[in-house]
């Protein structure tokens, strides 16, 4: 993505949010580091590692839903959801103490609308049309931790890697419950893959 400056990615998919993201990626890499939510050397690839991967999945979430993004550590892909797609009501679940004590203070810094959860997945109560994940866990584990939440025809919108074909081969799914992965690109943005775990009526 080094053809891509932050610029670009701001204007094209922050218009209404310029200061906030602009804001919450200085933050990731000041507060985010000194806290240990971000890696130490991650600090020039706050962009194109962090910010940028979460970008696709918005282009799958329908306009004006709720979503829930479990695991959300720093508000990846959660916050940039939220600050990408103002229409949207968003919910962070995090389950570690020092995690929702750095998103409450991103959250209110940044003054979004954005609900917070402590909790693991598996205890939260709730249903949202769009469910999120970023580096959670393998599909096998994450469909049952995550799938009271989803909604009647609501999705589990997962950011994988390169195993993602093979991740959701591997994951059996019961009847009414279809998968898919999407290959995305966005611009001169890397190919993103999310799978896709839709839930019938």
């Amino acid at each position: 993505m080094a053809d891509v400056s932050h610029e670009t990615l701001i204007s094209e998919f922050f218009p209404e949010r310029k200061q906030e993201i602009e804001r919450y990626a200085e933050i990731l890499g000041s507060w985010g580091i000194e806290r240990g939510l971000i890696g130490p050397r991650e600090g020039e690839r706050i962009w194109d590692r962090h910010i940028a991967n979460s970008l696709p999945v918005t282009t799958l979430i329908p306009k004006g839903v709720r979503v829930v993004d479990i695991g959300s550590g720093a508000g990846l892909p959660g916050i940039v959801i939220a600050l990408s797609r103002p229409d949207l009501t968003v919910t962070l679940v995090e389950p570690l103490e020092r995690r929702v004590a750095f998103l409450t203070e991103v959250v209110a810094e940044l003054q979004l609308p954005i609900t917070i959860r402590r909790g693991r997945a598996e205890t939260v109560k709730g249903s949202w049309e769009i469910v999120t994940a970023r580096a959670v866990a393998p599909l096998t584990k994450l469909v049952p931790w995550v799938w009271h939440l989803v909604a009647p025809h609501g999705s589990l919108l997962a950011i994988k890697g390169e195993s993602a074909a093979e991740e959701l081969a591997n994951c059996p799914l019961k009847k009414g419950i279809t998968g898919k992965v999407h290959e995305i690109t966005l611009n001169s943005l890397p190919l993103s893959r999310v799978i896709e775990v839709r839930r019938g009526g």
